[in-house]
Formats: C-alpha cells, sequence, structure tokens
C-alpha cells in the first residue's frame, strides 16, 4: 500500500528510531525510502552515552526499566538484535542479564549520620494515606491542572515514601497532580516494592550501547539514511478545511540551507520538544553552562504548529518555567576500585543490585547508583562507572557552600564524599562530570486537557507527532515506554496497519496488586 511512500523523522530520539522500525517490521514501506535527520552529531536522543575512560565517561541519564510495564518497548526489542550477545534478540538479553542481577537494594535511603534507615514502613500517618487514596480514585476530568500539593498535605512530603518515590521517578511538590495519579496507577505494582526497587530492571550497558546502538546498526542494515547534523528549521505546510498537509521541510546542514520535498503520499514524523533540550556539560573545573530557551532548537517547530493549528497543544505549558522543571545530573569515571569497594561494604549490595542510594538530609537531595560493571561497551576492566543526580541543584550544598547547578565536578565529589563520610582521597583520580538539564522534567508540569497533542491531531493528513510530549491515555511520562508506544501508535495510525497497539496492562485492577499496595501503606 505504501510501499513507494517515503517518510521523514525529525528528531533521532527512541521515538523516531521506533517509528522507523514498526514502519520496516509492520507496513511495505522499504527502510531505503526513510530518512531520520537530527541536529546532534549522535543518534539516542535523551538515551545519550559518550566518553572514554582518560576524559570520564558521560551520560544524561538512565531510565528505569520494568517487564511488566513496557509493553511496546520489548515487542520492538524482541524483533531487534542485540550487539552484544550473538544469537539474542536484545529482549533476551535484557531478560538474561536481569536473570543474574537481580535488584534488591539495601541502602535505599542513608540519613545525615551515614546511617542506612529502615524503609519497610512507608511513615504514612492517617491523613496522607486518605489523601492519597482520594488522588488514586480521583477522575482525570476533574483535576485539571492542579499540582500533588493541591491534594497532599506538607506532612506528606516529609515521608519515608515521598522521599523514595519522588527520587526514583523525579517528581517534585509543584509537579502535576494528573501526573502522579497515572504514575499510581501504573507501576502500582512497583508501590509495594519501593523500598528495594526489586521490581527495576536494567539493560546489560548503558541504554545508549544496549538500546540505540542495536536498534541504529538495524535499521542502517535494513537501508535507512540517518543524518546527524541536520536541523529542521521550518515546515512548509498547507492548511485548508480544517486539514493540514506538510509539503516540505526546511534543513540546515553545515550553515547551508536545502529544503526537502514531501510529496503526495508521504509522512512526516515531528519529535515535539525535549526533555534534555538545551542541556550542557561541565568538567571537573567549570560548572556547566546555564543554557536558556535561547539555546534550544526543539521547540521551535511545535511552537509555530501550534500557534497556527487548532489541536497541536500548547507548548508553553512545559517550557515556560525552567526553574520547576531543571536538575542535574553527574557521571564518575574512577580508575580505582576502591570506591565501589568502600560502597558495597556500606551497602550490602554488589554493584548492579543495589538501584538509588538516596541522601534523605542532602540539600541537593543527591542520589547515587552503582550499575554493573562494565557499565559501557568500551570500558576497560581497571575502570568503573558510576551515576548520580540532584533534584534540587539550586539550594546550597550541605558541603560545599554552593548551589549544586554552579559546582564543577570536583566540588559535586566532594559533597558526595561528605554525604558518605569518606576521605576525598577516595575520589582523588576521578574524574566527574555534571550535566544541566533545564527542561528534564518539563513533562511533568500542571497541564490542562489539550495541553498535549494527540499523537496524530485531528486534521493532520501526514504529520504526527512522537515525543514525550503527547496525549497516551494511562501511561506515563519520563520512560522510555512513552515514546516507543507513541511510535507504535502514530505509525500504526498514520499508515493504516491492522495490527493493534498493545495495551497498558491494567495491573492496578488486579485484587492482588491491589492488596499489596494496601498492606504497604499501613506498614
Amino acid at each position: 500500500m505504501h510501499q513507494n511512500a517515503r517518510a521523514y523523522l525529525i528528531g533521532g530520539g527512541i521515538g523516531s528510531l521506533a517509528a522507523a522500525a514498526f514502519m520496516i517490521r509492520d507496513s511495505s514501506i522499504h527502510g531505503y525510502n526513510i530518512t531520520i535527520f537530527d541536529s546532534a552529531s549522535t543518534m539516542g536522543g535523551s538515551l545519550d552515552a559518550r566518553g572514554d575512560a582518560n576524559a570520564g565517561y558521560s551520560m544524561r541519564g538512565g531510565r528505569m526499566l520494568t517487564m511488566e510495564n513496557y509493553e511496546c518497548t520489548w515487542d520492538l526489542f524482541k524483533s531487534i538484535p542485540s550487539l552484544a550477545s550473538a544469537g539474542r534478540s536484545v529482549f533476551e538479553e535484557t531478560v538474561a542479564f536481569n536473570e543474574l542481577n537481580r535488584s534488591h537494594a539495601m541502602a535505599r535511603l542513608v540519613d545525615r549520620q551515614r546511617a542506612i534507615m529502615p524503609v519497610a514502613s512507608m511513615g504514612l500517618s492517617n491523613t496522607d494515606r486518605a489523601e492519597l487514596l482520594k488522588l488514586v480514585l480521583a477522575e482525570e476530568s476533574d483535576m485539571g491542572a492542579t499540582r500533588i500539593t493541591d491534594w497532599l498535605s506538607p506532612g506528606f512530603f516529609a515521608t519515608k515514601l515521598w522521599c523514595m518515590w519522588a527520587t526514583t521517578f523525579a517528581f517534585q511538590p509543584w509537579h502535576s497532580a494528573v501526573e502522579l495519579r497515572r504514575y499510581l496507577h501504573r507501576f502500582m505494582k512497583e508501590f509495594s516494592r519501593i523500598d528495594t526497587l526489586a521490581g527495576v530492571k536494567r539493560t546489560a550497558f548503558n541504554q545508549y550501547d544496549s538500546l540505540v546502538l542495536p536498534l541504529q546498526r538495524w535499521l542502517i542494515d535494513h537501508g535507512v539514511h540517518i543524518e546527524p547534523g541536520c536541523t529542521v528549521t521550518a515546515l512548509d505546510y498547507e492548511t485548508t478545511h480544517n486539514e493540514l498537509i506538510v509539503t516540505g521541510l526546511r534543513c540546515l546542514r553545515g550553515g547551508k540551507t536545502d529544503r526537502v520535498q514531501v510529496n503526495e503520499g508521504d509522512f512526516v514524523f515531528l519529535q515535539n520538544g525535549s526533555m534534555t533540550d538545551a542541556s550542557s556539560i561541565g568538567s571537573m573545573t567549570t560548572a556547566p553552562p546555564k543554557l536558556t530557551k535561547r539555546d534550544s532548537v526543539s521547540w521551535t517547530l511545535w511552537e509555530k504548529l501550534a500557534v497556527d493549528c487548532p489541536g497541536f497543544g500548547n507548548p508553553a505549558a512545559f517550557n515556560d518555567c525552567v526553574a520547576q522543571s531543571a536538575w542535574q545530573s553527574f557521571s564518575v569515571t574512577v580508575r580505582t576500585s576502591t570506591f565501589f569497594e568502600a560502597m558495597q561494604r556500606f551497602s550490602g549490595n554488589a554493584a548492579g543490585t543495589g538501584g538509588l542510594v538516596t541522601f534523605q538530609d542532602s540539600n541537593w537531595l543527591m542520589s547515587i547508583v552503582l550499575a554493573k560493571q562494565p557499565h559501557f561497551a568500551n570500558q576497560p576492566s581497571d575502570t568503573d562507572v558510576f551515576w548520580g543526580y540532584g533534584l534540587s541543584a539550586d539550594r546550597i550544598g550541605n558541603f560545599v557552600a554552593k548551589p549544586m547547578e554552579d559546582c564543577n565536578g570536583a566540588e559535586i565529589l566532594r559533597e558526595l564524599c561528605g554525604h558518605m563520610r569518606f576521605d576525598v582521597e577516595i575520589l582523588d583520580s576521578a574524574v566527574c562530570i555534571p550535566c544541566r538539564m533545564p527542561y528534564i522534567t518539563s513533562m511533568f508540569m500542571p497541564r490542562l486537557p489539550g495541553d498535549r497533542p494527540e499523537v496524530v491531531p485531528k486534521g493532520s493528513k501526514n504529520l504526527a507527532l512522537v515525543s514525550q510530549f503527547v496525549e497516551i491515555p494511562e501511561d506515563v511520562v519520563f520512560t522510555v515506554e512513552y515514546s516507543v508506544r507513541a511510535a507504535q501508535m502514530a505509525t500504526y495510525a498514520l499508515l493504516g496497519i491492522d495490527r493493534p497497539v498493545l495495551r497498558v496492562t491494567p495491573h492496578d485492577k488486579s485484587l492482588h496488586v491491589q492488596l499489596k499496595a494496601m498492606v504497604k501503606a499501613l506498614v
């Protein structure tokens, strides 16, 4: 049906890569008729990783995975061969890796005395329980653009539950109550094991090496054209009779402008917005530059569409308040095993089994995670890498008298050693690369119905939206699954593919899951 059609994907994140794969696997479009444009030098979007043992490794983040809640993601990666495990799919590789490396955190929260806190009890009062239940049972249509603080009293934000939930999923009290409600439903199975993170699954390496690179290789092998360093600056489109048809793309390549013709029967997929837009990297001696909206590249096309065309959402709801959506991560490369050994003695967890260690009394609300080594495909055996972040990067540190966002890598390591009561010499040879992300939780900002456009907006004939900023009922943002599900929905709807998108599994309707969550809340 679409054998001669061409598809143009704007943005090289996991959503675009997945959409291209679904087109090849489930439709008649040939790979050589698909082109992916990205302004960055590499594909993967927010699932990035780079570096080496000498300069230091760096990644902006790593997403939590589960086997139970990532229906579309695993449907895709059952079709993608692993690069590291011959004869296995990425899905099979991931299952096997997690059979050998099971999560069971024994040092989830650490207090100011460096004592591991007991977290079997959530620390909820009867008021907290009643308000949480009211939020879970609320109808989204009645909630509007309310914030979490509109539903939960101040005491709730001092509970162990909130500290663990917020640092696992990156919520802030001022974020969307609707999104928290969705999370409580979507991850109800995780509610009863939030203290051990027993449901968390990991890829064999970081998600760029384990997910993006195998998928990219598969696409290239099928003839897909990938164009890094190419920024799509504008869309040419016609709007007649309440219909929108994209007719061309305006591109900037190497300082030169170009136009790509979009013919009748062709398709365009746009990643509208990005949670890692305007990210900046620091070093051991410099803090990350504070980039602003002027340095962003991913919002412009969406903003223009939203002005010109009804039904394309409201990007300002998500990108207008960097102060409420920014935080900072950091990647640490060490050439000795001293730190990892000290952390294992302290926590009781071997690297790759403990998940997050959160310093509850940290002004930055700092957490670190030690993955199974090696974490990078090119990582030498004498090198270890760990990752961390601070949700309150605008606050003065406990041991460094500066906000995290103003700190270089050496200062972040000093703050970390202060919380762990380690001598700073334990990380003497480490390289810490901080990263500031002004829009990292912009998807969580309070929103109204219609602020997030549909995957294929009403009246759009050849344009679909694939990102964290589209509306997918029942699913939750800030997950790989959300991007892959959006890609599958967009591809099947726009191309008329007669194959159902896998539904969101209703774990929250299971009486067994509900009972376990209720018991946990009562402890």
